[in-house]
């Protein structure tokens, strides 16, 4: 199937359902109501290349041959700018103010990228700068070894001449066939449907984050975990990099065993409220990990800073959580973003581009727009804000936000997030669907992307 290229103008608006409902794209030939049909490369180099749609298959014997495994979803390196060279970043005292949303699109230099190569390396700078000025520093990959078994992986790290470990809980799904796709959850997988889960044969990775890093120990030297025992300094690193790591880790000893067991091609990583801030920070920072699934992040999380500055009033009555306030809640953000919590105009970035660092791989954000302190609508406004570089670089389908649910408690299931969670997992876990991305947001949510940018989407070559 050939794929035209469209323009699409978000606007982000207090409209009904039906209006903000789907996002219906163009696709030629494709299927109803805007999804495509057999994955394929898109006019013009699109990175939304699909694998095999599977087809039937009679046992576990064949069912791998069927499927195959998929394409662009994922890389093999954790970090592909690693070898991009990236100036020395000015420090926060001699920022200027940028009241809108930062351009994605312009790199360091001044100038902006023309063509979707440069992306490598503008995303590494976004992952600087990110690093920097708001969640510190994750270290380049250390010497990692462990086990994978139907009911645990072991994860064995040496770095700076120590050795840590920390272990995570398996659960192989009923249905399905090794190797099987895996959902890494912070805690668990909940508030996700794991009914879902299951019947797509994808199996879960209990993942215990505080034994990398623990809660409570506030800004300063004073973190444990296994992060901290390997890496010294406290909250010069905070605990969403922290975290982060030790997910990275797990994938690690994925991809070295034998893989008759788990998929490493095929890694999805979730957490709802302190562990989707978390979730979300994983995706961006691991190139591996191939379906991004946050829930009800709140500050520190997907929502832009710029937007929680203004404390405007959300859904409930209550304005939104302060940077201030989550910054002292938690290590959550790195010491580094210190100057930016009376006025985060000056930060350089936004979490737009930590949105766009995931692109073009597998997101779907899930949102309580019920819940004013998680600023829902500036989680809207980073999803619509970083979906212009999945545009940019071809891969509009691969971004999902959701946020069309009835009133209900914070981390709750919600059964309107089963079917996209189910399009997100045969897309970019189980590579047996090719639905198209959704954003379906509450008409109760308020922003505009035309009022928080200034810049244009460019057309890449």
């Amino acid at each position: 199937m050939t794929l035209r290229r469209i323009s699409i103008t978000w606007l982000v608006v207090p409209v009904s359902l039906s209006l903000l409902g789907v996002l219906t794209l163009d696709c030629g030939s494709g299927t109803s109501s805007g999804r495509p049909g057999t994955g394929g490369s898109a006019t013009g180099g699109s990175t939304d290349a699909g694998g095999g749609a599977g087809g039937t298959t009679n046992s576990c014997a064949d069912a791998s041959a069927a499927g195959g495994a998929g394409g662009g979803f994922t890389s093999t390196s954790e970090d592909e700018g690693a070898s991009c060279t990236v100036a020395a970043l000015p420090s926060a005292s001699g920022l200027p103010s940028i009241a809108l949303l930062p351009d994605p699109f312009k790199k360091l230099d001044g100038t902006e990228m023309t063509t979707k190569a440069e992306w490598t390396c503008r995303r590494e700078e976004i992952r600087k700068q990110a690093e920097q000025y708001a969640l510190g520093p994750k270290p380049a990959p250390p010497t990692v070894t462990g086990t994978v078994t139907s009911t645990a992986i072991t994860v064995n790290v040496t770095a700076n001449g120590t050795t840590a470990s920390f272990s995570a809980t398996v659960a192989l799904p009923s249905t399905g066939c090794p190797p099987y796709p895996a959902i890494i959850g912070y805690g668990s997988v909940a508030p996700l449907d794991t009914s879902v889960i299951d019947s797509e044969g994808v199996a879960t990775i209990n993942f215990n984050p505080t034994l990398v890093g623990a809660e409570g120990g506030g800004h300063g030297p004073t973190q444990t975990g296994a992060f901290y025992n390997l890496y010294p300094g406290g909250s010069q690193t905070g605990l969403l990099v922290a975290w982060a790591w030790g997910v990275s880790r797990i994938v690690d000893v994925i991809a070295q065993s034998d893989g008759t067991l788990l998929r490493a091609d095929a890694i999805g990583v979730t957490g709802c409220s302190h562990y989707g801030k978390g979730a979300f920070i994983a995706g961006a920072f691991d190139q591996r990990i191939a379906l991004t699934l946050p829930v009800e992040s709140g500050t520190a999380g997907v929502p832009t800073w710029r937007g929680i500055a203004k404390a405007e009033v959300g859904a409930n009555g209550n304005p939104s959580q302060t940077l201030s306030n989550a910054y002292s809640e938690q290590p959550w953000f790195a010491d580094g973003f210190a100057p930016f919590l009376s006025d985060p105009t000056i930060n350089p970035i936004d979490t737009h581009e930590i949105v766009a660092m995931v692109a073009p791989r597998g997101l779907f954000i899930m949102d309580n727009p019920y819940i004013g302190e998680l600023s829902p609508q500036y989680s809207y406004l980073a999803t619509v804000a970083g979906a212009e570089v999945y545009f940019a670089l071809g891969a509009p389908y691969n971004i999902s936000y959701n946020s069309a649910i009835s009133n209900g408690a914070h981390c709750a299931m919600r059964p309107e997030w089963s079917a996209p969670l189910k399009d997100s997992i045969e897309k970019f876990l189980t590579r047996s669907g090719h639905a198209a991305g959704e954003i379906n947001a509450n008409s109760v949510q308020q922003a505009q992307l035309s009022d928080w940018r200034d810049w244009t989407t460019p057309s890449l070559n």
